[in-house]
């Protein structure tokens, strides 16, 4: 996947989906207490056609429509207000719908393709949360998922940006999301849930509206925050170095991926004096482990950082997925996010 820096993509609009927050500017926090008791999100959906639909894709819907809204996509009846073809979605999941293919392989097992329904086989479909999205709202822009194991969220805002800047799109919806239930607890093996505390999964989604510069200002919306540079290695710590060589500022939050124990990125590739602590924020302690949401989780928590330090200019947001060789996985990835008022990349 290309590295790539530049000052046009921005984000104009954030969306989450998570038992117990109101809304995205909450990411910062943790859950509240009895937040197991809090209305699910994905009671906000109303209409027909929800019934064939996976958990994965009502919660991506949910934070799709709040993003598309606060960056004044969608008017006061729904409605895009812009060409549908100018918009296109890039979702990232890595058990979104297992839990639609597992009955269905089951269903088959036990009284062949006969027993399935017209409306099961579409949704076994790796590219079903991008596709129902893209459906619901009109967007005929370029349309994926991403299922890329822990950098997945962090490749899907790159996948967004590449699109834009080779002119595929004027601007994209960023989906992440994960559902927590019995197929995707079969998969990773964890167990049953317990009462109180943080989840043993996370289930939810969150989206961003990324657009050029350009097609911000023509609409006369602010934008939150600027994607700076990106990069995916072998080694997170050379994920990090990368980014943090092309891209001057301070990091005022660090996004840590999954397990950060034993991921160490030096501290002058985070911009920091020898011996001095940048504040981290482990989202996955506080909602748990997110898998190919969490990298969109983390833009999303980034730029409500980023809001509540206007004025400083000179600090930056790192989010950075997968340990790479130190933690087991393939890879790790890091972005870097920008203040609006004068990030380039």
């Amino acid at each position: 996947m290309s590295d790539v820096g530049t000052a046009d993509a921005v984000i104009t609009g954030l969306g989450s989906a998570v038992r117990g927050l109101d809304g995205p500017w909450q990411l910062l926090s943790a859950l509240p207490d009895g937040h197991r008791e809090a209305a699910d999100p994905v009671s906000r959906l109303s209409g027909r056609g929800l019934r064939y639909k996976d958990r994965a894709t009502k919660l991506a819907m949910v934070a799709a429509r709040d993003a598309l809204r606060a960056a004044a996509l969608l008017d006061e009846a729904g409605d895009l207000t812009v060409p549908g073809e100018s918009v296109g979605v890039s979702a990232s999941t890595n058990y979104g719908n297992a839990d639609t293919v597992c009955e269905t392989v089951r269903t088959i097992a036990e009284s062949t393709y006969l027993g399935t329904s017209p409306m099961m086989l579409p949704a076994t479909s790796s590219n079903v949360v991008a596709s129902w999205v893209a459906i619901t709202h009109g967007l005929r822009g370029a349309n994926l998922t991403l299922c890329n194991g822990p950098t997945s969220g962090l490749d899907a805002v790159n996948w967004a940006r590449l699109l834009i800047g080779s002119g595929r799109a004027e601007r994209m919806l960023v989906v992440g999301v994960e559902p927590d239930n019995p197929a995707v607890r079969h998969v990773t093996g964890v167990a049953q849930e317990r009462a109180g505390g943080v989840p043993e999964l996370f289930d939810g989604a969150a989206a961003l509206v990324v657009e050029s510069r350009t097609s911000a200002e023509a609409r006369g919306v602010r934008p939150l925050a600027v994607l700076g540079p990106y990069a995916r290695r072998g080694r997170h710590a050379d994920a990090v170095s990368e980014v943090r060589r092309r891209a001057s500022g301070t990091v005022g939050l660090w996004c840590v991926p999954e397990h950060p124990e034993g991921v160490r990125a030096p501290a002058a590739g985070l911009g920091a004096a020898a011996g001095s602590a940048v504040p981290v924020h482990d989202l996955t302690a506080l909602y748990g482990p997110a898998s190919g949401a969490l990298g969109v989780l983390q833009c999303a928590a980034g730029v409500v950082w980023l809001e509540g330090r206007s004025g400083a200019v000179d600090e930056v947001v790192l989010a950075s997925a997968g340990t790479g060789d130190a933690g087991g996985d393939d890879a790790g990835a890091a972005l870097l996010l920008l203040a609006a008022a004068g990030g380039a990349a």
